[in-house]
């Protein structure tokens, strides 16, 4: 049932996936936080602590079926949430209570825990972009050598192809990718450290076996399903390891907003649209408008992302000695909500780029309005083949492509150059022979050749690398 009478969050009510949502939800934490402390117990007995087999089978019993009741209600009474399901797991597991989070601080359930967290949001995260690299690979291949009007400056300049435009996209979000796993497979957990990150709890538990004590962290991970934790840390992680994967879903915001930058101005140009449903409204007034609403809101998503990369660089450039609290509420809000709306972000990025529409007559039009201007380099070498100077035809060319440009501007006449051109007997070329010379193919050096060896050479071996993770659909919910 909506909740109507009290602040929801966008993100999971309009934007984010159900999978994404489910990451950050309070079960998965809660869960994760019982593994954890299965975990803790199994290896402090491996290691010889008086923990039997029966405790852990009764932990291990209740890993799932978590009395929420009891740990609210406990919470209110301590105002402590690790020390509250603690006791509402004692209480499910009355043989094992007393051997619950032994020799560990709250840290070690909260810590290990964002970490495994972020680890599985950014595998989620991982897939969606490959599936966009994937989408935007095959439109880059379909538009290749399609000519197009390239801009600079958002000023006309020498033609590229529509795939080689999309090619620019899909580089960057490979860097993003590349960034995504370096950090992805750098992650490691906390593992027990204990209060200020000295073990001095487990040196006591272990009697002073340093062997022992060695051997925790390394048998925790394992469990876990990481390879190692931090070798050194204060009570927590640091706080560092926040700001690269923050700064990592910004990276993919960045790309995401730029692409549908020029996606909006394409749209507006009519030369290239985004998805548009049948029964989609555009405007509540204007009936026939075509909004690229979803790249619009690509890049409004994105904006936020960009600046929640903020939250965690600052949180942990202000961390005192080995811990302090401050950081515990802004984590709560900055790295979910990150991680939500990349998620959006990426979903709208499959939808777009799945359903661009190209209108290769509108690109025509406006590439040959503008082409005779680009043209004139050629015209000149040709004109001075047939026995013309090079330095005076230059500044005739200069001065009829002011007068021709000016006609446009002023007059809002055609682009007539190419005829001020025939009708100037200097340049010894009739109107037919330059305007065979107009064909836009001629003008967009290698954008072909370039997109296909970057989506043989480059994109290609990702694809198949990753093409277990392809096949993704995205779920658009407004």
């Amino acid at each position: 049932m909506m909740t109507t009478d009290r602040y929801t969050s966008p993100l999971s009510e309009r934007y984010a996936s159900k999978e994404m949502q489910y990451i950050f939800s309070q079960d998965k934490k809660f869960r994760t936080w019982r593994r954890l402390w299965i975990a803790l117990a199994e290896t402090e007995k491996e290691l010889g602590l008086p923990i039997t087999q029966e405790q852990i089978d009764e932990l291990k019993a209740h890993a799932d079926d978590i009395n929420y009741d009891v740990a609210r209600e406990r919470e209110k009474v301590v105002r402590h949430d690790v020390m509250s399901h603690v006791y509402a797991y004692g209480e499910q597991c009355p043989k094992a209570k007393g051997i619950i989070h032994l020799g560990a601080t709250s840290c070690y359930v909260g810590d290990n825990t964002d970490i495994i967290l972020m680890r599985e949001a950014l595998a989620l995260v991982q897939k969606k972009l490959v599936n966009v690299i994937e989408r935007l690979a095959r439109f880059a291949d379909t538009w290749k050598g399609q000519p197009t009007l390239a801009f600079t400056h958002f000023q006309p300049a020498q033609p590229t192809s529509v795939g080689k435009r999309a090619a620019l996209w899909l580089q960057e979000f490979l860097m993003d990718l590349e960034d995504l796993e370096y950090v992805k497979g750098s992650l490691k957990l906390l593992g027990s450290k204990g209060t200020t990150g000295t073990q001095a709890s487990f040196l006591e538990l272990f009697e002073g076996d340093q062997e022992k004590i060695d051997r925790l962290d390394p048998m925790i991970a394992e469990k876990m399903g990481f390879q190692e934790c931090y070798p050194v840390s204060g009570q927590t992680y640091s706080r560092k390891v926040d700001a690269r994967v923050l700064n990592v879903l910004s990276g993919i915001a960045a790309s995401a907003h730029k692409m549908s930058n020029d996606i909006r101005l394409l749209q507006h140009l009519k030369e290239v649209e985004e998805p548009f449903e049948k029964t989609q409204i555009g405007s509540s007034a204007m009936a026939y408008k075509r909004n690229p609403m979803r790249s619009e809101r690509i890049a409004s998503l994105s904006r936020y992302v960009m600046i929640d990369a903020l939250n965690p660089a600052i949180t942990s450039a202000v961390q005192w000695f080995e811990r302090t609290l401050d950081d515990s509420a802004n984590k709560r809000l900055s790295i979910p909500e990150g991680f939500l709306a990349v998620d959006g972000i990426l979903d709208l990025c499959m939808n777009v780029t799945s359903g661009l529409v190209v209108y290769p007559k509108v690109i025509e039009k406006h590439l040959m309005a503008e082409l005779p201007f680009m043209a004139t380099e050629n015209i000149m070498m040709d004109a001075v083949k047939a026995g013309g100077d090079r330095q005076e035809l230059h500044e005739k060319i200069r001065k009829l492509s002011m007068e021709a440009g000016r006609a446009v501007k002023e007059e809002g006449l055609e682009n007539d150059l190419l005829q001020r051109i025939a009708r100037d007997e200097s340049f010894h070329l009739s109107f037919e022979a330059l305007n065979n010379a107009m064909d836009p193919a001629l003008y967009i050096g290698r954008a072909r050749e370039q997109t296909e060896a970057f989506l043989q050479q480059v994109v290609k071996p990702v694809l198949e690398s990753h093409r277990d993770m392809l096949g993704m659909q995205a779920d658009i919910n407004v």
